[in-house]
C-alpha cells in the first residue's frame, strides 16, 4: 500500500483536487450565468474536464489515498452529465459500477466481475468500507446517486435492499421504503474534502421528495385518495421545488375533492395558482370541482382560463446542475390527474361542455375554432377514438355540427358536412371492406362508416331546419341505406374479437338507425304520412329495441291512425321495459350521438303516456 502511494505522488493528487475544485466552480457559475449559450458552454466544458479527470484518475492501479478523489470525481461527473441531459443513461450506471470494482481493487478482491451484479458489488464495496473508513462519505455520495438511478428505473426493490445494507438493517426488503430513506443517515462530509456539486444528504432529500411524491400520485390514480394524502403532505412539507409544489397542491385538492371536501380543495387549488406559472393543472382540477359542485358557470371559466394558459410557452428557471425531484419523477400519465393536455385537448373540453350544458352558441364558436387550430397543424390522422383525453378528427366535425344545428346555423353545419365528406372521400370506395372491418371489431378505421352515416344524419337534421323537408327525408334514407349494409356483432363475437370496441360499436350503430328511422318518420308525419311513419318506427323497435323513444312514436302513430289494440298492447310492452333494465345503459355514446338523440326525444312523453294509461278501459289498467 506504501509503494502504490508513493507512486502516486502527493504533487500528484493536489493536482488532481486543485483540477476538481476549479470544475465545480466552473459549473456553479455557470449556474448563475444568466446568458443561456455561456451556461451551457461552460457547463460542457467543466463536464469534459472532469471526464477527461476521471480518465486520469482509472488509468493508474486504484489506490485508497485516491479513491475518495476519485469516487467524487465520479459523482460530479454523473450529477452534472445527468443534469445536462435530463435524464439518466445505462452510461452512468457503469460509472458506478466501475467505482464499485476500483474500491474491491484495492482489497485485491477482483474476482469474477462479470458475474456480480451491482447489487452484489454494492453489498461488497460496502463491506470493504468498514476496512476503509476514509471512503466512507464518498461511497453514500455515490450510493445516493445509485439510488437515485434504481427510483427513475422504478427499480424499487433494488433500491430498498441497497438502502437496508446502508442502514446495515436485517428486517428485509419488504420494510417501507419510504421508511429506510428517513433512515438513511450519510456520514457529515469533511470540512476539506474536496468540492462536490451535491452532497449525501442533498441527495437523500431529493430521493425523499420524489419517491413520496410518486407514491401519493399513483395512490391517486389507483382511486385512494385517502392514502395519497399523507404521501402528498409528506412532499408539501419538505425540500419542495415550486414547480412541484403546484403539482403536489393540485394533487391534494384533487384528493379533498374526491373525498368530498370541495372548500379544502379549492384552498388547495387557489395555493397551487400562486406558487407559479404552471396553471394547467390546477385549473384543470379547478373545473372538475366547480363541474362536481354543479357549478357550470364556474366551470367553463376555469376551462377558459386553461385553453389561454396552456396558449402561453411555458418559461421556467433553467434546471440547476444538481439532481433535482422532477429528474426522478414518471413521464405524465394519462391517467393521472396533472396531465392537462394540450391547448386544442383543452379547447375540445370547453367546447364539448358547452354543448352538454345547452350554450349551444357558445360551444359552436368554440367548435370553429378548434378545427381551425386542428387543421392549421399537421394534416389529421382518420383513425378510431383513442382513450381520453379526446375524440378524432371526424369525431370533432360531426360534434361542430351539431353545435351549429343546436345554435341554429344550419348552412354552416352543412358546410362543415361537406368538408368531413371531402376527407373522407378516399375512403368510400373501401366501404364495402370497411363495413366489414367494423362488423368483425378489427382495429383499421372501424369507425369510418359511422362517421359517414352520422354525417347524412346530420345533414338531414340541417335541411329540417332549414325547411327542405325532401331533401331531408333523402338523407336520412342515405343514412340508412348504409346503416343497414351490416348486422351488429353477435354478442359472443363481439366478446371473441376485441370485444370492448366491438360491443361499443354495436351500440352506436343500433342508436344511430334509430336517430335515423325516428328522423324519417317525424318528417313522414309533418307531411302527413302516418302510414310511412308507421313503417319507419316500426323497424325503429325492431332494430333497436332498447330505445324507448322510438316505442313513445310508434304509440304515438298508433294513436293517431285509431289501433287502439296495438297502441295498447304496444303500451304494455312500454311499462314492462321501464321496470326492467335498459338494455346497453352501460355503454356511453359519442358526444354527437347523445345530442341529437335528445333532439328527437319528446319532452311531453310522460305526459302522453299518462294520459294513455287513464284512458284505458278500467279492466286493462291494473
Amino acid at each position: 500500500m506504501s509503494r502504490q502511494t508513493t507512486s502516486v505522488g502527493s504533487n500528484c493528487l493536489d493536482l488532481w483536487r486543485e483540477k476538481n475544485d476549479r470544475l465545480v466552480r466552473q459549473a456553479k457559475v455557470a449556474q448563475n450565468s444568466g446568458l443561456t449559450l455561456r451556461r451551457l458552454q461552460l457547463a460542457q466544458d467543466a463536464l469534459e474536464g472532469l471526464r477527461g479527470l476521471l480518465h486520469s484518475l482509472q488509468g493508474l492501479p486504484a489506490a485508497v489515498p485516491v479513491l475518495p478523489l476519485e469516487l467524487t470525481v465520479i459523482c460530479n461527473f454523473i450529477i452534472l452529465r445527468a443534469s445536462l441531459a435530463q435524464g439518466f443513461t445505462e452510461d452512468q450506471a457503469q460509472d458506478i459500477q466501475r467505482g464499485l470494482e476500483r474500491v474491491l481493487e484495492t482489497q485485491e478482491q477482483q474476482g469474477p466481475r462479470l458475474e456480480q451484479g451491482l447489487r452484489e458489488l454494492w453489498d461488497s464495496a460496502l463491506r470493504a468500507s468498514c476496512l476503509l473508513p476514509e471512503l466512507l462519505s464518498a461511497l453514500h455520495r455515490l450510493a445516493g446517486l445509485q439510488a437515485a438511478l434504481w427510483l427513475s428505473a422504478d427499480r424499487l426493490g433494488d433500491l430498498a435492499l441497497l438502502l437496508e445494507t446502508l442502514n446495515d438493517s436485517q428486517s428485509g426488503a419488504s420494510e417501507d421504503l419510504l421508511l429506510l430513506l428517513k433512515t438513511w443517515s450519510p456520514p457529515a462530509e469533511e470540512l476539506d474534502a474536496p468540492l462536490t456539486l451535491q452532497d449525501a444528504q442533498g441527495l437523500k432529500d431529493v430521493l425523499l421528495t420524489a419517491f413520496a411524491y410518486r407514491r401519493g400520485l399513483q395512490e391517486l390514480i389507483t382511486g385512494n385518495p385517502d392514502k395519497a394524502l399523507s404521501s402528498l403532505h409528506e412532499v408539501a412539507s419538505g425540500l419542495c421545488p415550486r414547480p412541484v409544489l403546484v403539482q403536489v397542491y393540485t394533487a391534494l385538492g384533487s384528493c379533498h375533492r374526491k373525498m368530498g371536501n370541495p372548500q379544502r380543495a379549492l384552498l388547495y387549488l387557489v395555493a397551487a395558482l400562486k406558487e407559479g406559472s404552471a396553471w394547467g393543472p390546477p385549473l384543470l382540477e379547478a373545473s372538475r370541482l366547480y363541474r362536481q359542485l354543479g357549478d357550470t358557470t364556474a366551470e367553463l371559466e376555469s376551462l377558459e382560463l386553461l385553453v389561454e394558459a396552456l396558449n402561453v410557452p411555458y418559461s421556467s428557471k433553467a434546471p440547476p446542475f444538481l439532481i433535482e425531484v422532477e429528474l426522478l419523477l414518471p413521464p405524465p400519465d394519462l391517467a393521472s390527474p396533472l396531465h392537462c393536455g394540450t391547448q386544442s385537448q383543452a379547447k375540445h373540453v370547453l367546447a364539448s361542455r358547452c354543448l352538454q350544458t345547452g350554450r349551444a352558441e357558445d360551444a359552436a364558436e368554440h367548435y370553429l375554432d378548434l378545427l381551425a387550430l386542428l387543421l392549421d397543424s399537421s394534416e389529421p390522422r382518420f383513425s378510431p377514438p383513442p382513450s381520453p383525453p379526446g375524440p378524432c378528427m371526424p369525431e370533432v366535425f360531426l360534434e361542430a355540427a351539431v353545435a351549429l344545428i343546436q345554435a341554429g346555423r344550419a348552412q354552416d353545419a352543412l358546410t362543415l358536412c361537406e368538408e368531413l365528406f371531402s376527407r373522407t372521400s378516399s375512403l368510400l370506395p373501401k366501404m364495402s371492406r370497411l363495413w366489414e372491418d367494423a362488423r368483425k371489431g378489427t382495429k383499421e378505421l372501424p369507425y369510418c362508416p359511422l362517421w359517414v352515416s352520422a354525417t347524412h344524419l346530420l345533414q338531414g337534421q340541417a335541411w329540417v331546419q332549414l325547411g327542405a323537408q325532401k331533401v331531408a327525408i333523402s338523407e336520412f334514407s342515405r343514412c340508412l341505406e348504409l346503416l343497414f349494409r351490416t348486422t351488429p356483432e353477435e354478442k359472443e363475437q363481439g366478446a371473441a374479437s376485441n370485444g370492448e370496441q366491438g360491443c361499443k360499436s354495436d351500440v352506436a350503430l343500433q342508436q344511430l338507425r334509430a336517430a335515423a328511422l325516428i328522423s324519417r318518420g317525424l318528417e313522414w308525419v309533418a307531411s302527413g304520412q302516418d302510414t310511412k311513419a308507421l313503417q319507419d318506427f316500426l323497424l325503429g323497435v325492431q332494430m333497436c329495441p332498447g330505445n324507448r323513444d322510438t316505442y313513445f312514436h310508434l304509440l304515438q302513430t298508433l294513436k293517431r291512425l285509431d289501433r287502439r289494440d296495438e297502441a295498447t298492447a304496444l303500451w304494455w310492452r312500454l311499462e314492462a321495459q321501464t321496470e326492467g333494465p335498459q338494455e346497453d345503459a352501460t355503454w356511453s355514446l359519442p358526444l354527437y350521438l347523445e345530442s341529437y338523440l335528445s333532439w328527437i326525444r319528446p319532452s311531453d312523453r310522460d305526459a302522453f303516456l299518462e294520459e294513455f294509461r287513464t284512458s284505458l278501459p278500467k279492466s286493462c289498467d291494473l
